[in-house]
């Protein structure tokens, strides 16, 4: 189903849920992921995709169209990914440093997280950027997103992009190379 004939089910008062129960299957399990490679807890990542899903079901009306749904869902996404972590170091009065080593502890931890050792030295190694470069760095490298796409998400030029997709990719060698 094409995103115009799904905003139609969900714009028409008759299908309206059935029309966001589609959106929801369609794009749930990337929504998902996303807020998880941010977040890295399980109940964190399930809590903020339930609000990020909440969120699209009050203001889809104001979907303007000029951007793809994909795009638009996924700021809707990225912004509440960022506004957690800020209101955690704020809730915590803990420097970047510190949540960084709290996430870390939930990848050695989590019987949600599998995977090999170096999957999870590149997930700590993730947490160690700026939350802007891992942000960019997941949707560049994990979700295969292009430059153009991640510019209309997080509203950032592609010049800027390029440069924190660089310097994250440095930052995570120079880690990987030193653990």
């Amino acid at each position: 189903m094409t995103d115009k004939e799904l905003l139609d089910k969900i714009r028409n008062p008759e299908t309206r849920n059935y029309g966001f129960n589609l959106l929801v299957r369609t794009y749930q399990k990337r929504v998902y992921y996303h807020i998880r490679k941010m977040v890295i807890d399980h109940d964190d990542a399930d809590d903020l995709t339930q609000e990020v899903f909440l969120k699209i079901f009050r203001h889809i009306h104001h979907f303007r169209e000029d951007a793809q749904l994909f795009t638009w869902i996924y700021r809707i996404a990225t912004n509440e990914c960022l506004s957690f972590l800020q209101r955690k170091k704020r809730r915590f009065f803990l420097p970047i440093g510190d949540v960084a080593r709290e996430l870390s502890a939930k990848i050695d931890s989590s019987p949600h997280l599998s995977g090999d050792e170096i999957q999870k030295k590149l997930q700590k190694a993730l947490l160690t950027l700026p939350e802007k470069q891992r942000l960019v760095f997941n949707m560049k490298y994990f979700d295969d997103l292009s430059y153009e796409q991640i510019a209309e998400i997080t509203g950032t030029t592609i010049g800027a992009l390029k440069a924190s997709y660089h310097h994250a990719v440095k930052k995570i060698e120079e880690y990987l190379n030193h653990v």
